[in-house]
């Protein structure tokens, strides 16, 4: 899904646009597997009772909340967490009600790193650090393909032409 266009300014384009890495939603999955095995068991445990039907209900709404919970929240959480590169900026967007946003100029930015322990390197992801003008450096958590995320953000903040000091020239005229 691309980035929308009319949230760019003129000129503005989409270099990269990643979610994090499908390895958060394990625990998602995980958890939905044992609500449905667990509300099966207790189902089957319930069904020969004289107030099954009550029963049933109470273990459906307990079901649903755990699943919505436990499940769907994550899902959405994963869904609308954006981290994207642009040609001017690097953009960080995250949450489904409130909504929260970090956008860093190119301009601004000092130094990129990456780090990803054996897990990470297995799974294809890691965690971007970018150091830019604030005090404390800026830690990007999960990111798919970290490796090359790190080579295009350090292309696109050191290949700028128009950043770039050359004496001698004046507004890209010699």
């Amino acid at each position: 899904m691309a980035y929308p266009d009319d949230l760019l300014s003129s000129g503005e384009h989409v270099v990269i646009h990643k979610h994090p890495h499908w390895k958060m939603l394990i625990f998602p999955v995980f958890w939905l597997l044992v609500v449905v095995a667990l509300g099966t068991y207790l189902a089957g445990l319930v069904s020969d009772l004289s107030w099954a039907a009550i029963a049933w209900i109470v273990l459906a709404v307990i079901g649903v909340v755990l699943f919505l919970w436990l499940t769907v929240a994550p899902l959405m959480r994963w869904r609308t967490t954006h981290f994207i590169i642009t040609s001017d900026r690097v953009m960080y967007r995250e949450g489904v009600f409130k909504r929260t946003g970090l956008d860093i100029p190119l301009a601004r930015v000092n130094s990129v790193r990456f780090e990803h322990s054996l897990v990470d390197r297995f799974l294809g992801c890691g965690t971007l650090i970018i150091e830019s003008a604030s005090d404390e450096p800026l830690e990007f958590d999960d990111i798919p393909s970290v490796e090359k995320v790190h080579t295009m953000l350090y292309r696109e903040v050191n290949d700028n032409p128009e950043d770039d000091f050359r004496p001698g020239v004046v507004d890209g005229r010699a």
